[in-house]
């Protein structure tokens, strides 16, 4: 598998001159699941933000499919085939459930669109059976669901995940990761932020820890899971 998204000694300032990555290198190869786990403030969203344009690194370089974006505005790295679903899901909620799809194929039309809308209902049955219904009054599972749909619209290579399980009851969660792992067996790549390290790793084939914007460790799922310094700060064993 070549590798599809690399970040390389990226350092990005955050807010009032916080210093959120200090030098941040990682891949991501084609066809895999890569989660990225650490505590609050440890960087993940901003490292994200920074993959998807909304934020332009201090130095370093972004790769995607091999071409430099770094610094690219956000439109022009979506086109590219990468999608980003942020934390807290920010879906439009004085729209309806269609028109929240709509904007995430802002960019596809004819038979391409068809093909998303049949993929997206396909992976999520409620959506169809809702898309008359404003979305701000959906419950948070189906408010992250149209979330990933809305990203699922542009049919991208690239699918990075802010925090999915957030705020949302274990059943949904539990839901949330078993359609992560289908879109992921369905071909498209998936680089996972989720401070439930226990899930992410379970879903995911390779992890990096992040703590206050570096990358501390990095290897396969199942090594992670039983590094003890992993165990006893993320996984509470």
């Amino acid at each position: 598998m070549g590798v599809l998204l690399s970040l390389h000694q990226v350092h990005t300032v955050y807010g009032k001159k916080i210093r959120a990555l200090r030098g941040v290198s990682l891949d991501v190869r084609s066809g895999e699941t890569v989660c990225i786990i650490g505590n609050n403030g440890a960087g993940k969203t901003t490292m994200l933000k920074t993959v998807s344009g909304l934020l332009k690194p201090e130095r370093g370089s972004v790769r995607f499919e091999g071409a430099d974006i770094t610094g690219q505005p956000a439109h022009c790295i979506a086109r590219r085939g990468l999608a980003h679903v942020p934390e807290g899901r920010h879906v439009f909620p004085r729209l309806t459930v269609l028109e929240n799809l709509e904007m995430g194929a802002y960019f596809q039309n004819g038979r391409e669109l068809s093909r998303a809308f049949e993929h997206v209902f396909a992976l999520f049955p409620v959506l169809d059976q809702r898309k008359s219904q404003l979305a701000g009054t959906l419950s948070g599972g189906e408010q992250q669901m149209l979330a990933i749909g809305r990203a699922l619209m542009a049919r991208p290579m690239l699918l990075m995940l802010d925090e999915p399980s957030m705020g949302l009851a274990p059943v949904v969660v539990d839901r949330i990761f078993d359609i992560i792992r289908r879109i992921n067996q369905e071909g498209v790549t998936v680089l996972l932020v989720e401070q439930n390290a226990r899930r992410a790793l379970q879903v995911a084939s390779r992890g990096y820890v992040l703590e206050t914007g570096n990358i501390v460790l990095e290897g396969l799922s199942e090594t992670l899971f039983q590094d003890p310094g992993v165990q006893k700060a993320y996984l509470g064993i």
